[in-house]
């Protein structure tokens, strides 16, 4: 399964099943095969995604290096969220809804 993130403000975001639901998660969302994000949720929303990014910043720092499996690389948080995050912004200004599987 895909999300489709959709905004009329910005061009769409694709994620896998698990990257989806996470993001949906992070949010506070229950990952769903529809639903929206309207414009006064994108606030929160857009914190909530800056301080799962602050923490896996910290956790990083008191990590061990290497990285293991139990340990997953911070950096790859930030490439998962930063696309949606993008979408989120572009929305906020535009003054758009997120919808996905519509």
């Amino acid at each position: 399964m895909l999300y489709r993130f959709k905004s009329q403000a910005a061009a769409e975001v694709v994620m896998l099943k698990d990257t989806g639901e996470e993001m949906l998660s992070l949010i506070g969302k229950a990952p769903q095969p529809t639903g929206v994000i309207t414009v006064d949720q994108l606030p929160d929303a857009m914190l909530s995604l800056t301080l799962a990014l602050r923490a896996s910043d910290m956790q990083a720092n008191d990590l061990p290096a290497p990285l293991d499996d139990e340990h997953p690389d911070p950096a790859r948080l930030h490439q998962r969220v930063m696309p949606f995050m993008r979408l989120l912004q572009a929305s906020a200004a535009g003054q758009r809804d997120v919808v996905w599987g519509v």
